[in-house]
């Protein structure tokens, strides 16, 4: 008999277990997770099924891919020559994002380590710039970039934004929570200001440094009103305006390549996150715990 119930409890035992192996215990957070997830991914399915699609077949609301891929690829990449400003709209991240890494290290090196007469007024002015996005300066930087010359060129796309308050702040406040025992340490071996921060400091920044560069990637990828207003030619544009030009101007737009041409732009980011996820996640982890 005893044995009896014991093999009954055990078959309970199991099923009670598989039954939650199958259906969660907090079953509805995850059924309000999963329609998050699809209502967010839509619009990205929606755009490359539309993507392989004709007008005709956008119009009639078909969800089934169409036969139209070849024709908008062909159309994106040769005719719109959407690679040419891919690689021109790569070129200008990576430079931005590297000078502008290097230089917020430099800064967070100088606001933490060194003592100059004003310090606390520079980094609250380097606050207050901030809260000024820079449409409020584009009129006055393009007469500048016009005025010494670098007009229509690279320069104009990655010079005024080399400087960084986001990325100062991030490595203040990073370098601010090392322990001073570490500065003291180099400076009795003999080591500069330079060998410190590149021996030292960046082997511990590697979580911000990654957090830092996928900001600044997405962001230099996304800007359009700067590059079509600074750049004349459409040689030197950036993949933003040149996405624009499959938009059709005054003539109706074909949204198959409009669509495929915005999924193959969205490419690069991913990659570029997808690449420093972890430093991403991780320097944010960070940060908030500080």
């Amino acid at each position: 008999m005893a044995t009896t119930l014991d093999h009954t409890r055990a078959a309970d035992s199991t099923t009670v277990s598989l039954r939650e192996r199958l259906i969660p215990k907090r079953w509805y957070v995850h059924l309000i997770l999963i329609i998050a997830c699809l209502f967010i991914g839509f619009p990205l399915f929606y755009a490359m099924l539309v993507g392989t699609q004709s007008n005709s077949d956008v119009f009639a609301y078909r969800f089934l891919p169409g036969d139209s891929l070849a024709f908008n690829w062909d159309v994106v990449m040769n005719i719109a020559g959407l690679w040419r400003y891919m690689i021109n709209s790569v070129f200008i991240a990576i430079a931005v994002t590297v000078g502008k890494t290097l230089l917020s290290l430099l800064a967070g090196l100088a606001f933490v380590y060194f003592r100059f007469p004003g310090k606390w007024i520079v980094f609250g002015f380097v606050l207050i710039t901030l809260m000024m996005p820079t449409e409020i300066l584009i009129i006055a930087l393009f007469r500048f970039v016009n005025q010494i010359g670098w007009g229509n060129t690279y320069l104009a796309l990655i010079v005024p934004f080399l400087a960084s308050a986001t990325g100062s702040f991030l490595f203040r406040q990073h370098f601010a929570n090392i322990p001073a025992e570490l500065s003291e340490a180099a400076q009795l071996d003999g080591a500069n200001p330079l060998q410190f921060l590149f021996r030292v400091l960046v082997p511990m920044s590697w979580n911000t440094i990654g957090a830092l560069a996928v900001i600044q990637f997405v962001y230099m990828w996304n800007m359009y009103i700067w590059p079509a207003l600074i750049m004349q030619g459409q040689e030197g544009q950036v993949v933003q305006v040149g996405l624009r030009t499959l938009a059709g101007g005054d003539q109706m737009t074909s949204f198959g390549p409009l669509m495929l041409g915005a999924v193959i732009a969205s490419i690069p980011p991913i990659i570029v996150f997808l690449l420093l996820q972890k430093q991403f996640m991780s320097g944010f982890a960070l940060t908030r715990d500080k």
